[in-house]
């Protein structure tokens, strides 16, 4: 069931807390003889649906979710004919915004195209440690104490739904969460890269990926690698049909010690089981903390804090790389001016996007900052209506493209 209540759609501050559904009925009653043939007619009274419906796709989600208070009649468009805003004019990605504590999730979703943020309870999320990932409208949870339980919602219509339990168990060293939704046929696969030590082995790592398709409602497990002087981590993404996942040096010499990223790549339409992906990684394009692969428009793209050479925990600036052809190519490096910006920027950051937008946020800091691929722009987000109460309190974030025409 939909359940887009206004009350979800608070404009901080809001002018429209208590919007009533109206039901505008003929009009009628006394009027002047000269103005006997003249009928006050609503210009929406006269559309037939399909036209209606028409018009309100070319509005931005927040607006269409707003419409349905107008009348009935709009509220029963916006509500049940789902399949309508499958034509919608594209939405840039929002990020929703929240702090990470004990409370239950609640925070505020920023919207690029108008610049305002919304109150927004975020449906399923139980704990701010739980793994996320999302592409085209639908988000996937996994629990980070039982991670085979996993999750996918539309945070929009708040629909959602518990996938059969994810194999590999309720727990492991690292997990990774990744979907990918087809946007003609609404289907999805949810891949999930489980990464254990081996026993009294403190440099073999055994990795399997375990892959879910929504078409028929199950789990399977293609692959698997024994990791030397490597291990996983918590973060994969798929794009054009591959899976691409980061890992990490133990500090064995593999390939250069000055590699301590790599990235593997696993095709998800052939599903090779036979083959050594590390034999096949990547290295990453310069030493790097806090580093994030991202789907932007089928471009797989990576943001992370560029170490200093001597310390390369420490970060001297952000840096956002495409990989073409299996080699990075570097697209833009944060600013200075906007770097210093963030005030207590810790070495620890968030980042994601979605379409050809990039959010990096501070965890200390609820400064928020979005770059444009495309155009190369960077800018500030509207001031966040998040607050900081204390000096250790940490904010985190996700990115989200809202949608209105896709269920799990």
């Amino acid at each position: 069931m939909l359940a887009m209540g206004s009350e979800e759609w608070e404009l901080y501050p809001s002018s429209f807390i208590g919007a009533q559904v109206i039901d505008y009925g003929h009009v009628s009653g006394d009027m002047d003889d000269d103005q006997s043939g003249d009928l006050a007619v609503s210009m929406d009274a006269v559309l037939p649906d399909d036209l209606l419906e028409k018009v309100l796709s070319f509005l931005p989600v927040a607006s269409v979710i707003r419409s349905g208070s107008v009348c009935k009649r709009w509220h029963e468009i916006v509500h049940a004919r789902r399949q309508t805003w499958s034509k919608m004019v594209p939405q840039k990605p929002w990020y929703f915004m929240f702090t990470c504590s004990e409370e239950a999730v609640s925070g505020f979703t920023y919207d690029p195209s108008l610049r305002k943020w919304y109150g927004f309870d975020f449906p399923c999320i139980e704990k701010t440690t739980w793994s996320i990932s999302s592409s085209s409208g639908l988000v996937c949870l996994m629990d980070s104490e039982d991670r085979s339980r996993i999750i996918v919602c539309n945070p929009i219509t708040k629909d959602w739904k518990r996938l059969v339990d994810a194999p590999g168990g309720k727990s492991a060293d690292y997990s990774a969460l990744a979907i990918s939704v087809t946007r003609t046929s609404h289907q999805y696969m949810v891949a999930v890269a489980r990464c254990n030590q081996v026993p009294s082995e403190y440099y073999q790592w055994e990795f399997t990926i375990h892959l879910y398709e929504s078409e028929i409602n199950t789990w399977v497990s293609p692959f698997t690698e024994l990791l030397i002087g490597w291990r996983g981590g918590d973060e994969c993404v798929i794009c054009d049909g591959v899976l691409y996942y980061l890992v990490y040096s133990t500090g064995v010499l593999v390939n250069n010690n000055e590699h301590r990223h790599c990235l593997l790549m696993y095709d998800l339409s052939t599903r090779p089981t036979h083959t050594s992906l590390m034999s096949m990684a990547i290295p990453v394009p310069c030493p790097l903390t806090c580093g994030r692969l991202m789907n932007l428009n089928e471009r797989l793209v990576l943001v992370g804090g560029i170490g200093k050479q001597d310390r390369p925990g420490i970060i001297k600036g952000i840096g956002i790389w495409e990989l073409r052809n299996k080699e990075w190519h570097e697209v833009a490096r944060m600013p200075h001016k906007f770097f210093q910006g963030f005030g207590e920027f810790d070495d620890v950051f968030a980042s994601c996007g979605a379409d050809d937008l990039i959010y990096i946020q501070s965890y200390g800091s609820p400064a928020l900052l979005t770059f444009e691929l495309n155009q190369k722009l960077w800018k500030w987000s509207l001031k966040s209506p998040v607050t900081k109460r204390f000096p250790l309190q940490l904010f985190t974030g996700f990115s989200f493209e809202p949608r209105l025409d896709i269920s799990s």
